[in-house]
């Protein structure tokens, strides 16, 4: 796919992976809108974008809300006349035990990983039909296989998988390219944003971010994948050894996975 001029819809882009995409997408020829939740963070990372040499705009989303992703998509198309590609990356974790969770995070992070690439795929998709263009979204390892302690984050993903997969079908004979990115462990802030129990943030990492694959990394892969036309794209070897035990040994993996998360730092555990 040439992306000169595409016209690339990127959400939760004010770091991390999302940032990462818009400045490789862009560097690549295309026209990058991205969405964030904070006023101050999207000046600065557009005000930065620019000085690479990325053409781009942006606005507030909260991909929770469906009205405010019905004027994103509004506004790309007032700004840049049309939709060719939307990467669906907004999203947030948590860690808390599930008999510990306040429902209220469980719901938060389906409404904004879920129900976030729904409101945002739903209304971009005439224009990316009309374009046969590409929707991507940037789910996880745990959409194949889910982990303790993170129950309301592996739903969302899986939920994402099932969506993608279901919609990818729909719009097979429309031209439409629809790819699912599962990345491994990445180096970004997702972590430090993690919710805890009570909805608070967790801020500080419990892993070792440095020994992760990069977010750069990751928006490389995903663009040699787009146009590679990759139906699927798994990340990391610890991400696809995951992916294949899981589907042929899962009672070794309950274990090899509990024991695993169990000794992250300040585990809850007991």
């Amino acid at each position: 796919m040439d992306l000169k001029d595409k016209v690339v819809i990127i959400t939760g882009a004010t770091s991390g992976i999302g940032l990462a995409c818009a400045r490789v997408f862009g560097k690549a020829g295309a026209r990058i809108w991205i969405t964030g939740r904070s006023q101050v963070k999207l000046d600065e990372t557009l005000l930065m974008l620019q000085k690479e040499g990325v053409t781009c705009a942006g606005g507030l989303c909260d991909a929770s809300d469906p009205a405010q992703n019905e004027k994103m998509a509004k506004d790309v198309k007032d700004k840049f006349g049309t939709i060719d590609i939307l990467i669906n990356n907004a999203g947030i974790s948590m860690r808390a035990l599930f008999r510990d969770l306040d429902l209220k995070v469980f719901h938060q992070v389906m409404d904004i990983n879920f129900w976030g690439s729904v409101y945002a795929t739903k209304y971009c998709m005439d224009e990316i039909v009309k374009n046969k263009g590409a929707i991507i979204g940037i789910s996880s390892i745990n959409g194949f296989r889910g982990t303790p302690a993170r129950t309301a984050y592996t739903a969302s993903k899986f939920a994402m998988n099932g969506f993608f997969e279901s919609l990818r079908t729909e719009l097979m004979k429309l031209g439409v390219h629809v790819l699912v990115v599962c990345p491994g462990f990445t180096a970004s802030n997702i972590r430090n944003n993690a919710l805890m129990a009570d909805g608070s943030q967790q801020k500080e990492s419990p892993r070792d971010e440095e020994k992760m694959m990069t977010s750069e990394e990751v928006a490389e892969a995903i663009l040699k994948a787009l146009r590679k036309k990759k139906r699927d794209l798994v990340l990391t070897r610890q991400g696809k050894l995951a992916s294949f035990l899981n589907k042929w040994v899962p009672g070794l993996m309950d274990k090899v996975v509990y024991n695993h998360m169990a000794r992250e730092k300040d585990s809850p555990f007991k």
